[in-house]
C-alpha cells in the first residue's frame, strides 16, 4: 500500500515525500482510513511504530478544508503525558502540514512561561498539543475556546493513566464538544483501556497491530548481574568506553540519581549530562538539542525520557536501575534501534531484581540472556535456569570495595513529568545512596580512621571532594 492509496490531500502527500516515507506502517496503514471515515479509533500502538503520522495526518486532512465556526480556539487537540512527547507530537506535526495554510500548530505545557503561552493562545490556534495538568489551568482561566473543536486525541493513554492523569483528561474532555471524533492510542489495550473508551469513545473502531515481541526484533538484549553499586559502575564505565557505543541513554530511578551519575561521569571524561522533571523546559529543550546534534554522548536520564524522543543515533539503552513497570522497560530500549536500525538494551540487575525481572519477560515474551565482562563477574550466583554467555571482551581488573550507603531515606518534592508541580513523587528507597556509591576505601572502619574526608570512588581513585559526592 502507498500513502496515495489512502487519499490523503495533495499537500500532505507532498510533505510526507519531503520526509522520505515511501509507504504507511501497519498501524498507519489500518487507522488512517477509520479516521478518515470520521470513526472514534482505540488503537495499541507502540513507539517508533509511526503512530503520530497515524493519527496526524487524517488531523492534517481535516484541517485543509476551512471550519464552519468562527473562532481563534483549536480544531485538534492532542494530549500526551509528558513535554518531551508533546514537542516530538508538534516538531511531526509541523513538518507533515508546512505546506498546509492552515495548521498551526501550538504547545501548551508545564515548565513553559505563563505569559508566553497566553500570547500564543490569543492567536488563532489549529493544532493545541498540551501536557494535561497545564491545559486544566487554562481553561480554569477561561483562556481557551473549543467551540471549534473537532478531533481530540489521546496518546499514550496507559502512560496517562500511570501517571494519574486521566481524572484531568476527562475534565478537559468535558470542556469539548460531544461531536468531536476521538483517538485513544495506547501501548496495550487492556480493561483499564476499555473503561476510559466507554466513558470517552462513541463506538471506537478497535485497531491492534504491534506487539512486544515483534517491536523488539531488532535490539540485542543484555542482562549483566550485579553485586552492588560500585560494581554497577565498573560496569557501565567499561560499557561507555567501547567504541561501538555512539550515543547512550542510561535510564536511573530517581532525579537525584540522574543528576549525580552525569555528574560522575562528566568527571570521568564522558561528554554526559542528565534529562529529569525537575529541569526547567529551557534546560530540557537545550539539552535534547545537543543530544541531536551530537553534543552528548550519554544522557542520563529518569523514565521521563523513555517516552517521546526519537535520536537516530542512539545505539545502546542502559537501565542502571531497572524500570517497576515492565511496559516503561519496552519504552526505555524503544529508544535504541529506531527506524530499522539496530540497538542494544543493558540491563543491570541485582539478586533482589528476580519479580522484575520475570515481569518484563513475560511483558516482551523474551528472554534476556545473561552476559559478563570477564574480571567483572558477579559475586552473586544468578537466577536459575539463566543462561550466562560470557562475552570476548577485555579483562577488567575485578577490585570493588564495599558500597556506602545513608541510614535516612531520600525524600523530595518532584514535578510531574508534564511540568506542573506534585509533592509526594519520586521517593528513593530506604537505605537511598548516591549513584556513584560513595565507597570507603576499603571498610567502613578504615573510613572513620582516615577521618571521614577520604573516600574512594567506585573506580579506585581517593578523593575528598569530587562531584560524586556532592551533597553528601
Amino acid at each position: 500500500m502507498s500513502f496515495e492509496s489512502l487519499n490523503l490531500h495533495p499537500l500532505i502527500l507532498k510533505a510526507i515525500n519531503d520526509a522520505g516515507y515511501t509507504s504507511p506502517t501497519p498501524i498507519q496503514e489500518h487507522a488512517i482510513p477509520e479516521l478518515l471515515a470520521g470513526h472514534d479509533v482505540m488503537a495499541s500502538a507502540q513507539t517508533g511504530t509511526g503512530k503520530t503520522a497515524a493519527f496526524m495526518l487524517p488531523a492534517l486532512h481535516r484541517l485543509a478544508s476551512p471550519s464552519e465556526v468562527r473562532s481563534r480556539g483549536p480544531r485538534v487537540l492532542v494530549l500526551t503525558p509528558t513535554r518531551e512527547l508533546a514537542l516530538q507530537v508538534s516538531e511531526a506535526t509541523a513538518k507533515y502540514g508546512k505546506y498546509l495554510p492552515r495548521a498551526k500548530v501550538v504547545s501548551i505545557l508545564g515548565g513553559m512561561p505563563y505569559p508566553l503561552q497566553n500570547k500564543l493562545l490569543s492567536q488563532v490556534v489549529d493544532i493545541l498539543v498540551a501536557t494535561p495538568g497545564r491545559l486544566i489551568d487554562h481553561i480554569q482561566r477561561g483562556r481557551i475556546d473549543f467551540s471549534r473543536l473537532e478531533m481530540l486525541v489521546l496518546d499514550e493513554a496507559d502512560r496517562m493513566l500511570d501517571m494519574g492523569f486521566i481524572e484531568d483528561v476527562e475534565r478537559i474532555a468535558s470542556a469539548t464538544p460531544a461531536t468531536r471524533q476521538t483517538l485513544l492510542f495506547s501501548a496495550t489495550l487492556d480493561s483499564a483501556m476499555d473503561n476510559v473508551a466507554a466513558r470517552l469513545l462513541n463506538s471506537p473502531k478497535r485497531i491492534q497491530v504491534a506487539t512486544s515481541k515483534a517491536r523488539l526484533n531488532n535490539i540485542e538484549q543484555r542482562l549483566h548481574y550485579v553485586d552492588d553499586i560500585s560494581h554497577k559502575n565498573q560496569l557501565l564505565d567499561h560499557l561507555l568506553r567501547d567504541i561501538a557505543l555512539k550515543q547512550a541513554i542510561v535510564f536511573t530511578a530517581t532525579k537525584r540519581d540522574a543528576d549525580m551519575l552525569a555528574d560522575g561521569l562528566s568527571a570521568q571524561g564522558h561528554a554526559a549530562a542528565a534529562l529529569h522533571g525537575d529541569m526547567s523546559q529551557r534546560d530540557r529543550n537545550r539539552t535534547l538539542i545537543k543530544l541531536r546534534q551530537g553534543g552528548i554522548r550519554v544522557l542520563v536520564a529518569t523514565d521521563v525520557a523513555a517516552r517521546g524522543i526519537d535520536v537516530a543515533g542512539i545505539t545502546h539503552v542502559i537501565n542502571f536501575d531497572l524500570p517497576k513497570f515492565a511496559e516503561d522497560y519496552v519504552h526505555r530500549i524503544g529508544r535504541t534501534g529506531r527506524a530499522g536500525a539496530s540497538g542494544i538494551a543493558v540491563s543491570f540487575a541485582s539478586s533482589k531484581d528476580g519479580i522484575h525481572l520475570k515481569k518484563i519477560e513475560r511483558f516482551t515474551g523474551q528472554r534476556i540472556a545473561s552476559h559478563v565482562v570477564p574480571g567483572l563477574e558477579p559475586r552473586v550466583k544468578p537466577r536459575s535456569g539463566a543462561g550466562v554467555q560470557p562475552r570476548s571482551t577485555p579483562s577488567v581488573a575485578h577490585k570493588r570495595s564495599r558500597t556506602w550507603s545513608s541510614d535516612v531515606p531520600h525524600r523530595s518534592n518532584a514535578y510531574r513529568a508534564d511540568g506542573d508541580w506534585k509533592a509526594g513523587q519520586n521517593r528513593s528507597p530506604a537505605g537511598n545512596r548516591d549513584t556513584w556509591g560513595n565507597t570507603a576505601s576499603s571498610t567502613r572502619a578504615a573510613r572513620a580512621s582516615s577521618g571521614g574526608n577520604s573516600r574512594r570512588d567506585s573506580f579506585g581513585s581517593t578523593t575528598g571532594s569530587s562531584a560524586y559526592f556532592r551533597g553528601k
